[in-house]
């Protein structure tokens, strides 16, 4: 992180039309503790050029500025989860240099079109702004070989193609499947001081076999007693997570002081448990929280393997490949201070003398090449073998790779994928449009499918008879699902507990988030029985089913909202504790500083007249979020209203300094700016003006601040009439063809739709005739389809999202933020 943001700052102190490096830096590693500890590392960096001292990094501070929309902030950090998940920095000033961390699920559903958790609208912006001008750093790549293959296809692909700005990939692992020309490694007298220590770290292990694998628990538990009267910190691994709940259980009874880390914790447990747990704090170098005193017990799933900084005195562990055991082994006595025992409990075999696998457990018989490769350690005088750092990289380098955990298979990426997946705005099932969880994890018999849960009041109040006039989509594009809230299992495991959920519950739904983004309505006891049919979905729940114990995902679990937290949607908060959207009943006023998204009124079936809302019914749920915190950019209100034609002016002069900033090209500069110019031009229809509570002929808004603004549906689209009506303007008829074809295709995108085609239910505009607006519509996806191919997929999207960030930052362009003013570099970017 540090290298690339020297690096950016060298060239940009020389000016924007010399920054050639990628202006965001995506981090991604496939473990939800590393994302949060690289996430720490570049909030570090931000906070060091935040509070630069002009003699030391002001200088860094002063060259990055000339990228920064706002000088102040001149580098932005998110994560798709925790305090920063998702919070626009990354994406509200595509110039400023950003730090995005997130896991593999996260980034490589978005630049694959596919955002999970994210609706139709949003999902070509992420593939946008992490797809073109960025720098993926793959974390840990040997965990991930089906995903790194994707991410060089894709590289190569948009090499192929032509894309503005094509993406760069670079991969860290310590433990490499196989050797580079670029590979890292430490010369002889680069191994003294420090290194040395962490090198030669003494880590003596032990073999104990058991008969059958049902002992394994019992075994662990036995090894782990041992230790209880050490005052030591012992980590504990299985692979198994009802070994891991066994084991705590047992270490419980005999009361011992245990907390467990596993994959399968819902997000905001799991926030918590990093924050404030005494346990968890004995095990990090830096203190989270005050440690806990004596023995304490870390019991983890894989979740805790890879790249977390942490350290134990002693390990307990199940045998597993070579990169994994590599991984645990770096966990204990990591920093060379002890020595520490490392206990193996492992299924006995007959021999040591390269017994091979039984056909069709490729993974076991990775497990017992790693048994077989760690009995060639040096033996120390007890029997123990040496597990120095030192020691491992003495071992056969073709053994090693050998012993790794077998790669998952993965189906090659096709134009024909790309083009399908680009299509966001169908959201119907396709046969040639497969979920990308096989691009992303590759498929393996040890990797069994998987399934996200999550619950939500919405579920139990938007009720079956409000599906059609509350579309399920619409609202989670309005608040869409954050880390925080979902907890991820095994399939089969969700499916016996949604068992349990539905025979208490037969007559409640739950909705299921397809991996396009489709919702569905089904009965919670219907879901159990139907074999594949949440593979990879989000099943969301409403929270009087219940089902939640201690963070985890219990079937048996009635709802008690004393003791657990269900609903946490509203939890997604900023680095000051400030809630980024909230959700009330009846708000006498608007919330201060947060823009109006939507409002449910759970009777309201069908209304005539938007006059008639205010009247209809008295409960009225609303819906609110922090602009600069969520992306909301579909709303028809905000916190202070503007006017369309300042609207328009403010967002033409953004985009304008935006693409002086990106250094574009002056076709593609030229058509973001008149795009942004016109862009909201539809507005000025009297259908829509009315929709958002503006009777005023002679004042028309492009946003509303009233409470009823978005509760009366119309169908008509204004991005659309702007383009219908654009079609007559002298001042675009005088554009060259090209130019013409891509202004129109940025208006009509601006709101995620147009990709290819606007729903049929959109066409419509009733200021003109039918046939010209039938016409329009025809265009539309062929337009689309011409311009993909000029810019490529991802490079037509970045160009639609530098529009929408305009727009989105001249929205802000209100009380809640201030003068707009100082968010425009003056001077040499002059407007």
């Amino acid at each position: 992180m540090v290298a690339w943001l020297l690096a950016l700052a060298y060239q940009a102190a020389k000016g924007v039309r010399e920054v050639t490096l990628p202006r965001r830096l995506v981090w991604v590693v496939n473990r939800r503790s590393v994302v949060d500890q690289a996430t720490e590392v570049a909030s570090k960096l931000k906070a060091c050029l935040q509070n630069a001292n002009l003699s030391e990094l002001g200088p860094l501070r002063e060259a990055l500025g000339v990228l920064a929309a706002d000088r102040r902030d001149s580098l932005a950090v998110s994560t798709l989860r925790g305090e920063l998940a998702d919070n626009a920095d990354w994406r509200e000033d595509p110039a400023r240099a950003a730090i995005i961390v997130g896991t593999v699920d996260m980034i490589g559903s978005r630049v694959l079109f596919s955002a999970y958790g994210r609706g139709y609208k949003s999902k070509p912006l992420h593939a946008g702004f992490l797809g073109q001008d960025a720098l993926i750093v793959h974390d840990e790549a040997h965990l991930e070989p089906a995903f790194q293959r994707l991410l060089r296809a894709i590289e190569a692909e948009q090499k192929r193609q032509g894309d503005l700005r094509p993406l760069r990939v670079m991969a860290l692992t310590a433990t490499a499947r196989e050797g580079h020309r670029d590979e890292f490694v430490l010369e002889e007298s680069e191994r003294t001081g420090l290194v040395f220590q962490r090198l030669n770290a003494v880590k003596r292990i032990a073999f104990h076999e058991v008969p059958d694998e049902k002992l394994i628990a019992s075994t662990v538990v036995k090894l782990a007693l041992e230790f209880r009267n050490s005052n030591q910190a012992i980590l504990i691994y299985l692979r198994k997570l009802e070994d891991v709940m066994e084991v705590r259980r047992m270490l419980q009874t005999n009361g011992l002081k245990v907390q467990t880390l596993t994959g399968t914790l819902r997000g905001y447990e799991r926030d918590k448990l990093v924050k404030t747990s005494p346990i968890f704090a004995r095990f990090l170098p830096h203190k989270s929280a005050a440690p806990e005193s004596g023995t304490v017990y870390l019991v983890c799933t894989s979740a805790g393997e890879v790249g977390i900084d942490m350290s134990a005195d002693h390990m307990v562990c199940d045998l597993t490949p070579f990169d994994s055991m590599a991984q645990r082994l770096g966990r204990v006595n990591r920093f060379g201070h002890g020595s520490a025992n490392v206990e193996v409990i492992c299924v006995s075999s007959s021999s040591h003398d390269g017994q091979q696998a039984q056909p069709g457990s490729q993974y076991e018989g990775a497990c017992l090449r790693t048994k077989q490769l760690l009995y060639l350690l040096p033996q120390e005088a007890d029997g123990r073998l040496n597990a120095s750092p030192a020691a491992l990289a003495g071992l056969p380098s073709a053994s090693v790779r050998e012993a790794f955990t077998p790669e998952p298979e993965s189906p090659p990426l096709t134009d024909t994928l790309l083009d399908m997946w680009s299509l966001t705005t169908v959201r119907e099932s396709l046969p040639a449009r497969p979920p990308v969880e096989q691009w992303l994890h590759g498929k393996a018999e040890w990797q069994p499918p998987e399934t996200y849960v999550a619950w939500r009041t919405e579920v139990g109040v938007v009720t079956r008879s409000l599906i059609s006039f509350y579309d399920p989509e619409e609202l989670l594009d309005d608040y869409p699902l954050k880390p925080h809230e979902l907890l991820r299992d095994v399939t089969s495991r969700v499916r016996k507990h949604l068992e349990l959920i539905g025979a208490r519950h037969p007559d409640l739904d739950a909705w299921v988030i397809h991996p396009n983004g489709r919702v569905t309505v089904d009965r919670i006891a219907d879901l159990a029985g139907k074999e594949g049919g949440i593979d990879y979905c989000t099943v969301l729940l409403p929270p009087q089913a219940g089902g939640l114990k201690s963070g985890m995902l219990d079937g048996a679990a009635e709802f008690d909202p004393a003791t657990e937290r269900y609903d946490v949607a509203d939890e997604w908060r900023d680095e000051t504790g400030e809630p980024r959207r909230c959700r009330l009943w009846d708000p006498e006023s608007p919330v201060d500083g947060m823009r109006l998204v939507r409002v449910i009124s759970p009777g309201l079936l069908q209304v005539e007249d938007a006059e008639e809302v205010a009247q209809a019914l008295p409960a009225r749920w609303c819906w609110y979020v922090r602009p600069r915190s969520a992306d909301d950019d579909g709303s028809l209100a905000a916190c202070a209203e503007q006017a369309l034609a300042d609207h328009l002016d403010s967002c033409a002069r953004i985009a304008h300094n935006l693409a002086y900033r990106l250094n574009l090209k002056e076709q593609e500069a030229l058509a973001v700016e008149l795009a942004c110019r016109w862009h909201d031009l539809g507005k000025a229809r009297t259908i829509w003006q009315r929709s958002v509570g503006n009777h005023d002929p002679n004042h028309l808004l492009a946003k509303s601040h009233t409470i009823t603004a978005g509760r009366f549906p119309t169908g008509y689209r204004h991005e659309f009439g702007t383009v219908v009506g654009l079609r007559r303007s002298p001042e675009f008829q005088s554009l060259d063809a090209d130019l013409q074809e891509l202004v129109l295709h940025l208006i009509a995108a601006h709101h995620g739709r147009a990709r290819p085609h606007f729903p049929l239910g959109e066409v419509f505009d009733p200021d003109f005739p039918e046939h010209e607006v039938t016409e329009v519509a025809k265009e539309i996806p062929s337009r689309y389809a011409r311009l993909q191919a000029r810019y490529g997929r991802w490079g037509l999207a970045f160009l639609e999202s530098l529009v929408r960030a305009a727009d989105a930052k001249a929205s802000q362009a209100d009380p809640c933020f201030g003068n707009l003013e100082h968010l425009i570099v003056t001077g040499d970017a002059g407007l």
